[in-house]
């Protein structure tokens, strides 16, 4: 096994900065990482180019191959795979799919100190899902045997223990289209009541309507997880984690932070914005997302909490000098004492 740099911000190396703090990102081959993360004569020939529009916008996507996540993991403890939202790992009739595939890739260059995140499909946790054109209610919505037998087992019988959580995001939900917090606290319980026991589980719920009393006393009940998430229609960290009277609940004494966008800017903004994911763009930090994160991460730490900060190139650029600023951050208050 390669040996594991010491926690070093300035060269990028995130890995044992605490035993209780594990630094990470929301997917990881980004050719704009190059000359941080990634060696750039190891994978000078190897970036390949895949069109993406973005509000009516056509740009690239410049990708490195799966097996770089081997040097990811030389900077990174943890990592989020986002791709796992877009399609399950097992059609109807338990055949793998291509995610299935690219998933069992990673496993290949997955060692056995890494850490993996995956972000349950939409096809089982959003209410709507674009089709055609436009958003249609989703037949499948909290379907707790496609969840287990096309999503869960699949997953655990290929990476174990490697899965550090599931990340189960509930997209924003429109007035109109609200239920009370009572019923879809309800909806949630029978759902997480009906899924296979696993105490990595962690909910983000991206509509501050629900952040009240019902939805807490079910992730309370159930040992899943409060996502806090900094991100376009959620308040601050700090509100969201007061919301909960500052509580862990995750049953396996794991909590998520997740830097995903500036707050009020909408995922198509921040792309444009962000792309090429190459630098930071100050004007994108928010000052009081790293303020907030570094209070959380504290609190979390003397509570024997284990909190995994994943990084987004959508909250200011580039995901490596955001985790760059939390680290250098979190190790000089430290050393203050803080």
């Amino acid at each position: 096994m390669a040996v594991r740099e010491q926690a070093n911000p300035e060269t990028f190396h995130f890995r044992n900065l605490h035993p209780s703090v594990l630094i990470g990102t929301a997917s990881d081959r980004y050719a704009g990482w190059i000359g941080q993360i990634y060696s750039e004569e190891r994978y000078r020939r190897a970036i390949s180019v895949r069109p993406k529009v973005v509000g009516g916008q056509s740009l690239e996507e410049r990708v490195l191959p799966v097996e770089s996540v081997e040097e990811y993991f030389e900077h990174f403890s943890v990592l989020e795979l986002d791709f796992t939202f877009y399609s399950l790992l097992l059609d109807a009739d338990l055949r793998p799919t291509q995610n299935y595939h690219v998933l069992r890739t990673y496993q290949r260059h997955v060692r056995e100190d890494d850490s993996l995140i995956l972000k349950v499909p939409q096809a089982v946790f959003a209410q709507r899902l674009w089709r055609g054109g436009k958003f249609t209610q989703n037949p499948d919505y909290l379907n707790p045997d496609i969840f287990n037998r096309q999503f869960h087992k699949p997953a655990v019988d290929l990476l174990g223990n490697a899965i550090a959580g599931f990340i189960f995001e509930q997209e924003y939900q429109p007035k109109k289209d609200r239920a009370s917090p009572e019923e879809y606290a309800a909806a949630l319980d029978q759902f997480l009541g009906g899924i296979a026991q696993d105490d990595r589980y962690h909910i983000e719920t991206r509509t501050e309507f629900y952040l009240r009393g019902p939805y807490f006393k079910v992730l309370e009940k159930r040992g899943v997880g409060q996502v806090l998430s900094h991100w376009t229609w959620l308040p601050p960290l700090r509100r969201q984690f007061n919301l909960n009277s500052r509580t862990f609940l995750n049953a396996g004494n794991q909590s998520i932070i997740r830097l995903m966008t500036p707050l009020r800017v909408r995922y198509e903004e921040a792309y444009r914005r962000a792309h090429p994911f190459n630098k930071l763009i100050d004007e994108m930090v928010d000052p009081h997302m790293i303020d907030e994160t570094l209070e959380i991460i504290g609190v979390a730490i003397d509570q024997g909490i284990t909190i995994n900060v994943i990084v987004n190139n959508r909250a200011g650029g580039n995901a490596p000098l955001i985790a760059q600023k939390v680290s250098q951050r979190f190790l000089e208050e430290r050393s203050q004492g803080g």
